[in-house]
């Protein structure tokens, strides 16, 4: 009996359309009032590689700060004592309810509420302290450390209750086993999505331009503003954010794969891993025919 295989003709009227469709964007494009020549030429512009690190330097810095506090938070959650997990509970409502550029704008504007800090031993006016950085990290920062919150409480509610007993059994103070007994296994968990939340929020600090902060954005926006190259710009600036998101989602594809060796018995192959037993299937066939 000879098998024929099921002929899939929508898939092939759907790759024809997505093509039609994406030919037609590029020739649309292609046609409209842009200047083209001034993408490749701004791409490595002093301006915009100040900015580009800029970026990742706000990016890192809050994601740091939000880890910190996320797993701050997330044991205060957890905890038996209604004080804590109360604080805990009406920080992750607070900075998750709010908007992200409305807190930008709160701490930009610190100084309308209280114009001089005083903290007995240290004093100063508020605009002194309150820098575009400060107020870009406090913003950001405050508020993914609401998000990881959720995200670490959920890695740790993942670890089996046995772990923590056994744990106990053996002597070790509750510190010691939520260190070195359970956040090691909730990893697995916590990992992935702490991964998105950094690609997230490499896009998000773009709302840093709120508070003066000199990004990726801003520097795109000064240079559009003396050139009059403003869509050029901004495909520049789009270019360099997919750049930095492909390259951290390579980061967290590995990291994942480190923290998934526990609970695969194999891990599946790497990209390249594909690559070169593809390329080594072909080489073979030639001398398995002669």
């Amino acid at each position: 009996m000879k098998a024929i295989p099921v002929r899939h003709y929508g898939r092939w009227v759907s790759a024809v359309v997505a093509i039609g469709l994406f030919v037609a964007l590029v020739v649309a494009f292609s046609n409209g009032n842009v200047r083209w020549a001034t993408v490749p030429e701004k791409l490595f512009d002093p301006s915009i590689l100040s900015g580009l690190g800029n970026t990742v330097i706000i990016s890192v810095a809050s994601m740091a700060l939000g880890l910190v506090l996320g797993v701050v938070f997330a044991v205060m959650r957890l905890s038996k004592n209604p004080v804590t997990s109360t604080i805990a509970w009406l920080y992750i409502w607070f900075f998750r309810g709010t908007p992200v550029y409305v807190q930008l704008l709160i701490w930009f504007n610190l100084a309308l509420i209280f114009p001089i800090l005083n903290l007995g031993f240290y004093k100063d006016e508020m605009t002194q302290v309150m820098t575009p950085f400060l107020a870009a990290l406090l913003g950001l920062g405050l508020n993914e450390g609401a998000y990881m919150a959720e995200i670490v409480r959920a890695g740790i509610q993942s670890v089996d209750e046995g772990q923590t007993e056994a744990s106990h059994a053996l002597g070790m103070k509750q510190t010691q086993t939520m260190r070195r007994v359970v956040l090691p296994q909730a990893m697995r968990v916590i990992v992935p999505p702490t991964g998105n939340e950094f690609i997230n929020m490499l896009k998000t600090s773009s709302l840093v331009v709120a508070v003066q902060y000199a990004d990726l954005l801003r520097a795109a926006q000064d240079i559009a503003a003396t050139s009059f190259a403003v869509m050029e710009m901004f495909f520049v600036a789009s270019i360099w954010y997919l750049a930095l998101t492909s390259v951290f989602s390579v980061g967290q594809y590995y990291l994942e794969r480190h923290y998934a060796r526990g609970a695969l018995r194999s891990l599946p192959p790497t990209p390249l891993q594909k690559i070169k037993a593809n390329l080594a299937s072909f080489s073979n066939r030639p001398s398995q025919g002669a």
